[in-house]
């Protein structure tokens, strides 16, 4: 953990003003969609953890007690889960031989206590809005040669961030990589 690097904040001009350029992805080449995509998640990872922050509390702003209610349930439900799954050895056969099932009836679970407490899109939202605006924006951000030079360091394994290490985690590795 002493080794990760917070990025800097990227200048707003940078970010979203003039001297950002922006088009369309290339929809007809994915893997150039998807670099496109890495790259900008990489270089503008503070600029977009903010957004997600700021996105965030406006909705838990907007609707307190439900976003409240939202992650006390989403916490509890993974907890329990992992409490029962690493205390019982029934269920933590029965997860080694059905993973599927486990992730389908702990979604099933959250999402019942969820519309139990009508809570649950309130989180969604909270969750979803921001990883929309930050997929929408990293899309269609043009590449910069600051930002081919971050993903080079990156790669290189000279520098290690939250993002990179998110994207390693979620098995985009090969592509935060190359």
């Amino acid at each position: 953990m002493d080794d990760i690097e917070i990025p800097p904040l990227r200048s707003l001009d940078d970010f979203i003003k003039e001297s950002a350029r922006f088009s369309a992805p290339a929809l007809g080449n994915p893997t150039r969609w998807a670099n496109r995509v890495i790259d900008n998640l990489l270089y503008y990872q503070s600029n977009y953890f903010l957004t997600l922050i700021v996105i965030f509390l406006i909705v838990g702003c907007i609707n307190p007690v439900q976003m409240l209610w939202g992650l006390a349930i989403v916490i509890a439900a993974f907890f329990g889960f992992g409490y029962w799954s690493a205390n019982k050895r029934e269920v933590n056969d029965f997860k080694k031989a059905h993973p599927v099932i486990c992730l389908i009836a702990l979604c099933l679970v959250i999402w019942l206590f969820m519309y139990l407490f009508g809570s649950f899109l309130v989180l969604i939202w909270g969750l979803a809005a921001p990883a929309a605006v930050i997929f929408i924006h990293a899309s269609l951000r043009m590449r910069n040669m600051k930002n081919k030079m971050s993903k080079k360091l990156e790669s290189l394994g000279l520098k290690r961030t939250p993002m990179g290490i998110i994207l390693f985690t979620i098995g985009l590795e090969e592509q935060a990589r190359s």
